[in-house]
């Protein structure tokens, strides 16, 4: 299975978020914990799912069921403006009683149907093989300078947005 660019990118925030989530400084598990802490602040959360939707989508894990992946293995394929609406997939996937309250806090936003599509496509893919771009006849090419530089500003301004919400501005270089 190979999902398209916007969804391998997205997986991998979406993986990290849980992973942040996963345990405490300690170690301990406190994922279970941490989901619920995000669920109670979905309403606080909601202006985020455009802008960074895996860290809102990990609030809905757990939430779905697919009963026919191929289905979803067909969307997760679909760059975002070819993705179905919510009601189309939700025929398709079966959602845990308790995230019906979190989905209809979404859906009250203009972007909440992407918002809930993207997200149970996200939970599909976490768990499945990645599928990998050097399979035979394939080569992988280092990214040209150009793309070096789109990577740096993207970093820069996370780093930048990072502070603007109270947090410490960590440096790429210096690791500050």
């Amino acid at each position: 299975m190979k999902p398209s660019p916007f969804f391998a990118d997205l997986r991998s925030a979406y993986e990290a978020e849980l992973d942040d989530l996963m345990t405490d400084s300690g170690g301990h598990d406190v994922l279970g914990k941490r989901l619920e802490a995000k669920r109670n602040q979905l309403a606080q959360l909601v202006p985020m799912i455009e802008c960074n939707p895996e860290m809102v989508a990990v609030a809905f894990h757990g939430a779905f069921r697919f009963p026919s992946p191929e289905v979803m293995r067909a969307v997760t394929a679909q760059e975002p403006e070819d993705l179905p609406s919510w009601s189309v997939l939700q025929a398709g996937i079966e959602i845990a009683p308790w995230a019906d309250e979190l989905a209809a806090i979404v859906l009250t936003e203009a972007a909440g149907d992407r918002f809930l599509v993207v997200t149970a496509c996200l939970e599909f893919l976490q768990g499945q093989p990645v599928a990998t771009d050097d399979s035979p006849g394939r080569r992988s090419e280092a990214p040209d300078e150009e793309e070096a530089d789109e990577d740096y500003d993207l970093d820069e301004a996370g780093a930048d947005w990072l502070a603007e919400q109270g947090f410490d501005h960590k440096d790429r270089f210096s690791g500050e």
